[in-house]
């Protein structure tokens, strides 16, 4: 059998609210009956603590309070599992820390102007494959009858054979889509 909320925070040093909330958010476990298997929680309560935060010596509480109450018969192997989001504080602590370096890096880098805009660099290759289009869709009109007079044939023939050529090019080039990832 354990201690209860409240006994368990005088030992603790800490509220019961404050007990309370680390027992509904799953900080530390309760045992089925309701109350709290003190070797557990508190191996559970420092897993989950950010360090900075814990109190650096015991508190008065916990001197002046009775000795412990011994811990059930049940073997205890180990702390219980993380929280639903399966990561201690540290690992959660160290998973945001790399995160904000990463995203200054990203800061740094579009202030030296080394980063592209993805969204921009689409319209711009956009833009730039549409003018190229129609360069090309205009090309054989203006060279079709000089090409005709020096290959010695009908000059609507060859705008005619250009612009078929020309068009099946462009849409080959069309199949090309850009990818920026």
């Amino acid at each position: 059998m354990g201690l209860s909320v409240r006994e368990y925070a005088r030992r603790r040093g800490v509220s019961h609210t404050a007990v309370r909330k680390a027992v509904q958010t799953g900080r530390i476990p309760q045992e089925p009956d309701g109350t709290i298997d003190p070797v557990k929680a508190d191996a559970a309560w420092d897993a989950r603590t950010d360090p900075a935060r814990k109190a650096p010596s015991a508190p008065v509480a916990a001197i002046a309070a009775p000795p412990p109450v011994a811990p059930s018969p049940k073997p205890t192997a180990s702390p219980p599992p993380p929280a639903a989001s399966g990561a201690t504080f540290a690992q959660a602590r160290t998973m945001h820390e790399v995160a904000k370096a990463q995203k200054a890096r990203l800061q740094v880098d579009r202030l030296k102007e080394e980063v592209v805009d993805r969204a921009r660099a689409s319209a711009l290759v956009f833009k730039l494959a549409r003018q190229e289009r129609d360069a090309w869709i205009t090309w054989p009109a203006r060279v079709a009858a000089q090409m005709a007079l020096e290959a010695g044939i009908d000059a609507h023939t060859m705008q005619t054979l250009l612009e078929t050529y020309v068009r099946d090019h462009l849409g080959e080039l069309a199949a090309i889509e850009p990818n920026f990832r």
